[in-house]
């Protein structure tokens, strides 16, 4: 693939696969386990044909050399085995040429999954080294159309009854006033997959669909948005409860990744990314501390009822 950006921008991009859920469509969500600048360790949740696979990558980040190797230490099945690289070439004009190469091997080597793993993985390839080209080509206004955000409130609720809430999402329309319908499917427990349709401040409503991945003994859930709502490329998110001496704190983070293509189309003409992403930090902001204040409710008439 052939990308309209700095080989360094390219190769920042891979490294910080922290980031990949805004960046590339399969990635939900990454964790870093170690790295010691050179190595690190990553447990990676994506979406493989119609699931939800996680494993443990092991990374190695060649900055000099513009490389980054990968290796499953955890493979998920049926793969017994997976390694690869990626790698970042220099061209004329601040252009570069991104390659991303791997090597697995199948348990048992059946037919039908040294297939799927083809599959999945060209088509998985394929559609990361496509976002990455269309985001090099707006590399020099990225700033502006990726941003982070967080709301936080504390109360004093039993955190177990609120993560409740936000975990039994099916419940939600009978519950938020902004949710109109929701399906919540979870084949393997602690991924959801959830399809959701709700009004937005202005009165308009949208359809989102979202993978999210629960961790019920961290009290967090983490989420990225498969299919958006308008104005956005990616969506990721967290909800996080985190005990202290007085209560609890709720807090609602969103990153997101403006589509600058619709931003005017939405917004207005004249409209910039940076009113845009002052826009959505209202309105997804509102919309947080909306379900975690009906989540508080819950939790305590709860108690109440107890």
């Amino acid at each position: 693939m052939t990308a309209e950006a700095p080989a360094g921008v390219l190769y920042g991009l891979i490294a910080d696969a922290t980031r990949w859920p805004l960046f590339f469509p399969p990635c939900v969500h990454v964790e870093q386990l170690d790295f010691d600048g050179t190595r690190e360790r990553l447990r990676m949740w994506a979406t493989a044909g119609d699931t939800v696979k996680s494993w443990v990558s092991s990374r190695r980040l060649d900055v000099q050399r513009l490389r980054v190797e990968f290796t499953m230490d955890v493979p998920a099945a049926p793969a017994r085995s997976m390694n690869g690289v990626w790698t970042v070439e220099p061209l004329a004009g601040d252009r570069s040429r991104v390659t991303l190469e791997h090597f697995f091997t199948v348990e048992g080597d059946a037919p039908a999954d040294v297939a799927w793993i083809e599959d999945v993985t060209a088509a998985n390839s394929s559609s990361q080294l496509d976002r990455l080209a269309e985001i090099a080509r707006r590399w020099t206004r990225l700033d502006d159309l990726v941003w982070s955000f967080e709301d936080t409130i504390h109360v004093n609720a039993p955190a177990e009854l609120i993560f409740d809430f936000l975990y039994q999402a099916d419940d939600w329309p009978a519950e938020l006033p902004h949710v109109t319908r929701l399906d919540l499917v979870e084949d393997e427990p602690g991924v959801q997959l959830m399809s959701m349709g709700s009004m937005s401040i202005d009165g308009g409503t949208h359809n989102t669909e979202s993978v999210r991945i629960c961790f019920p003994g961290a009290q967090r859930i983490v989420y990225k948005q498969t299919r958006t709502s308008p104005l956005l490329t990616a969506h990721s998110g967290e909800w996080s409860i985190e005990p202290d001496a007085t209560g609890v704190n709720l807090t609602a983070r969103h990153h997101v990744l403006l589509d600058e293509d619709s931003i005017e189309r939405v917004l207005g003409e004249g409209t910039d990314a940076v009113a845009a992403g002052h826009h959505l930090r209202d309105a997804l902001g509102q919309a947080g501390l909306s379900v975690l204040r009906y989540a508080t409710q819950y939790a305590l008439g709860a108690v109440r009822v107890l």
